[in-house]
């Protein structure tokens, strides 16, 4: 018989926001295939028994290409075997899920996907940021910082609404190319932006700084995203009104140091 592949969700990092369905299929599997930002926390789940291999793709690096991630899941399903293709964040979201079906469709493999935490919810919610407000923020703007070419700077909406909360995923280091694409789909140059460094991890950064002076931010370590919006204006409000003198109306008892680590008061 056929064997089946579930895409799966391993979230941004903690491994306690791994679902539980999630965790079942990684202690049922037969093969895992995971992504190189999977934890050894999360891999820690997986039976001594399992076949586990890392097909992850990370930038500058040597690694398997995407055809040949497609050939192990639909051999290992052709030996009758449930493959979890375990990726981090949410499959759907950045994550070449879409490839993947496509490519287990032509081979007639029957797949599941499995939903996991993407990056911008984790990352949000660790620095306390709301992604929407009903005063400032009404829509929410998915995009990320590089085509499939490593070179290409991915294309983005021609005018973001004022209203609208940007999260860039794999925003890279060029901050001034950045800043730049925001000018020009209408951001004004003053508006609030957090970079977050390893989200949920127990070495989170997060450095929160304006549209306008992005491009003199820190390179914090990667995995890296980016939230712009006036919605950055309500994380740590005490931290941010020193820093920035801005309104400190959502008082809170944490606050954001100037490396933008958190520290409590």
């Amino acid at each position: 018989m056929t064997g089946k592949v579930y895409l799966v969700g391993a979230g941004p990092g903690d491994p306690e926001l791994l679902t539980l369905k999630a965790l079942k299929l990684l202690k049922s599997a037969d093969v895992v295939l995971h992504d190189d930002l999977i934890g050894s926390e999360i891999l820690a789940f997986i039976p001594s028994s399992t076949e586990v291999q890392n097909v992850g793709k990370r930038f500058g690096r040597k690694s398997i290409s995407q055809p040949e991630i497609h050939a192990l899941m639909v051999q290992n399903a052709l030996l009758g075997l449930q493959v979890v293709r375990l990726k981090s964040g949410d499959p759907l979201i950045f994550g070449r899920a879409g490839e993947e079906m496509e490519a287990l469709r032509k081979a007639g493999i029957e797949f599941e996907i499995v939903p996991g935490v993407t990056a911008a919810f984790g990352a949000a919610a660790n620095a306390k940021i709301p992604l929407t407000h009903r005063q400032v923020s009404s829509a929410v703007v998915l995009v990320t910082g590089h085509h499939a070419a490593a070179d290409e700077f991915a294309d983005w909406p021609a005018k973001i609404p004022t209203d609208a909360t940007v999260v860039v995923y794999m925003p890279g280091y060029n901050y001034r190319t950045t800043s730049q694409q925001l000018l020009r789909a209408g951001v004004l140059g003053t508006t609030p932006c957090a970079i977050v460094s390893q989200a949920t991890a127990p070495n989170e950064q997060v450095h929160v700084t304006t549209v306008e002076d992005l491009d003199t931010s820190p390179r914090l370590p990667s995995p890296t995203l980016l939230v712009v919006g006036e919605v950055v204006r309500l994380a740590k409000p005490a931290a941010l009104h020193q820093q920035f003198g801005w309104p400190s109306d959502f008082a809170s008892a944490g606050s954001i140091s100037s490396t933008g680590q958190e520290r409590a008061e």
